[in-house]
């Protein structure tokens, strides 16, 4: 099933395409400001980890557990 922070990394990834394809139709204002408004959101989230997208998904999906398994042996 899938968890907040996968559903956001393909979100990214299809905002990538959409930025492709917008560049690929030569609009590279908006391609461009639609780059760096991404490029703004994600090195806030490294930096501090306030992440809004992240918030909002988790209230949608459940978030993803790393499930560590250390043996004790």
């Amino acid at each position: 099933m899938l968890c907040a922070e996968r559903m956001q990394r393909i979100i990214q990834a299809i905002i990538l395409g959409f930025i492709m394809g917008l560049a690929g139709a030569q609009m590279f204002k908006v391609a461009f400001l639609v780059m760096l408004a991404m490029m703004i959101s994600l090195l806030v989230a490294g930096f501090t980890g306030f992440c809004p997208g992240l918030i909002i998904l988790k209230k949608i999906f459940p978030p993803c557990e790393e499930t560590n398994v250390k043996d004790n042996n």
